[in-house]
This record gives C-alpha cells, structure tokens and sequence, in this order.
C-alpha cells in the first residue's frame, strides 16, 4: 500500500511538472517571437482575444494603459533592423488550476545593450486544445 501512494504522489508530481513546463515554453515561444519580431509565432501562442496592459512607475505617479493587440503586433514588426533589444526573463513562478495557468515573471528590457527599464511580467493562460494560450499580459516598468 505504501509503495502505491509513493507511485502515485510520484506520477501526480511528474504530470505537475510537465504541465509547468509546458507553460513556460508557451512564453517562451511568446519571447522568441518577440525577440525575431514574428507576429506569427508570437500569435500561436496568444488567444485572439488577449488583453495586454502596463503598468508605469515614475515620480510624476502611476499610469495603467492598453494597447490593441493588432497596435501591439504592428509595432513588434516594425521596429527598426538595427535596434537592438532584448527582454531578459529572471525567473519563472507557475501556478496552474485545471485549464487556466497564471505566470510572475521578473524582466529587465535592454535596447542596444543599456538596461532601459525592469519590472514583472504576469501572465494568464488558457489551456485551448493541449495548446497553452496567452489570455492577459501585464507588465510594470520601471526605470
């Protein structure tokens, strides 16, 4: 009896796992997208009903704000060949309860190599056909 409740907690942590990693590869294929300004792959992991918002942070007060999900893709792609920038994730903590997943992830934004602002990222996740979707990005800034 013992040696099957051992099995079991064992298979449970497995299937525990696996789930979150398959989270963290949806933004990570999110990032990769990003980082290769491909609206395409960024779009295969997102619900075509994402929300996206940020929080600013500076002396002059806080500041929410939403952007279109169209704006946002439109301005992925355009951003000039010769700027570089790059969103470097400091870690994940993965929460999942059935089909909805929720992500903290720390970031820091580098343009052309100088750090330009930091902050978190959350994400929430709808597990839609064994696919894990991106259903709300927010983020705070700060320089």
């Amino acid at each position: 009896m013992k040696k099957l409740l051992i099995l079991i907690l064992l298979n449970f942590s497995f299937i525990c796992t696996a789930q979150k990693q398959d989270v963290q590869q949806s933004i990570e294929t999110f990032f990769i997208g990003f980082h290769q300004k491909d609206s395409i792959k960024m779009k295969s992991v997102c619900s075509d009903l994402i929300i996206l918002q940020s929080i600013s942070e500076g002396v002059k007060g806080n500041k929410l704000t939403s952007e279109s999900v169209n704006k946002f893709y439109k301005s992925i792609t355009s951003i000039p060949a010769d700027l570089k920038f790059e969103e470097k994730i400091l870690s994940y903590t993965i929460q999942i309860d059935g089909s909805m997943a929720h992500v903290w992830a720390p970031y820091e934004f580098y343009l052309n190599d100088k750090l330009s602002h930091s902050g978190v990222n959350t994400f929430t996740l709808f597990k839609e056909k064994e696919v894990w979707k991106i259903i709300y990005l927010i983020d705070t800034r700060r320089k």
